[in-house]
């Protein structure tokens, strides 16, 4: 069967196709995205109002085309921390759902953390003991941990990449005081949290996914994506701290220039970066490795897991926003 998900983020509107069937591994066969970047079209109150909203339902409207036109048996939608945080966002998607002819639900932080888990685990196999994942989105961070393929904790945070740039940075590059204040924040969120993931063991492997951690890894000398799936990609915490360093001193214009990183992301990396330095030494990371599944696989497979028989709700979305 050929699946469509279709990702409404705090940053792109992504479509991913992928053939799949219950026991084998999901195989892309279609994605598009577009670069949305729906915290920044927030206003005031944190609402998604005229040109914004009509930008999103245009979008989600093309993407349902999109899936049908690539041969797409059914579809899986779902919006996560802009929507999720939005004051309006129950209204919007009852108007997506109206004009796009689709069921996008709205997953809880605490889903997020869950289904991405499970890529992961399902990624690694049970050879990788007990794991502890990060993921750094546009709105929020997602750290789980555990040693079966749902997690014994999953927390989520808001600490995405854009919404950090968006609340904390004035000037490009920011100031020295922005990014101490930046750096403050963000350790004192994760510090919260520390002692209630790491209560279950200590992990057997770190893992991130995310573009963020993989356009780190890239920047800081990890293979390009052209070399595929399989290779590994590592992220180093010294390395990592350095280049923290160099970022807060760069516009977005140059770091746009560096390796794998979009133009589009180049403005919240360096924020991005502050928040996997601070979660790799308040958890006390020196490496990790960069897993290519996340969100939307996880999503795959638990559908697919449902189909079986053998899917549990633990990780269903909810549908309240």
């Amino acid at each position: 069967m050929r699946i469509g998900v279709l990702d409404v983020g705090s940053n792109t509107v992504h479509l991913l196709l992928v053939d799949a069937h219950p026991g084998a591994k999901p195989l892309p066969a279609y994605k598009e995205k577009t670069e949305l970047r729906l915290i920044e079209l927030l206003d005031g109150n944190g609402e998604l109002n005229g040109h914004g909203a009509e930008q999103l339902v245009e979008c989600c409207v093309n993407a349902v085309e999109i899936a049908e036109d690539k041969g797409a048996t059914s579809m899986l939608a779902f919006a996560t921390s802009a929507l999720r945080d939005s004051p309006n966002g129950a209204a919007l998607i009852d108007r997506v759902n109206r004009e796009a002819g689709i069921d996008l639900k709205v997953l809880s932080g605490e889903d997020e953390s869950r289904l991405t888990f499970l890529a992961v685990r399902r990624w690694y196999g049970w050879s990788a003991g007990r794991l502890l994942c990060f993921d750094i989105g546009g709105g929020s961070l997602e750290l789980a941990a555990g040693i079966d393929e749902d997690p014994d904790v999953a927390v989520s945070l808001p600490l995405g990449a854009a919404r950090l740039t968006r609340d904390w940075f004035t000037t490009d590059p920011p100031s020295e005081d922005e990014l101490r204040a930046l750096r403050r924040h963000v350790r004192a969120e994760i510090a919260e949290v520390v002692g209630k993931v790491n209560r279950f063991g200590a992990p057997d492997q770190t893992v991130a996914s995310s573009k963020t951690f993989r356009s780190l890894a890239r920047v800081t000398g990890a293979a390009p994506s052209g070399e595929g799936p399989y290779v590994r990609r590592t992220l180093n915490r010294a390395e990592l701290a350095e280049l923290v360093d160099q970022l807060g001193q760069m516009p977005a214009a140059e770091r746009a220039k560096l390796p794998g990183v979009a133009k589009g992301r180049a403005e919240q990396l360096l924020a991005g970066a502050v928040v996997a330095d601070a979660a790799m030494d308040l958890f006390d990371v020196e490496s990790m490795d960069i897993c290519p599944w996340a969100l939307r696989e996880g999503l795959i497979l638990r559908r697919l897991d449902q189909l079986e028989g053998v899917g549990s709700d633990s990780a269903e979305p909810s549908s309240g926003s």
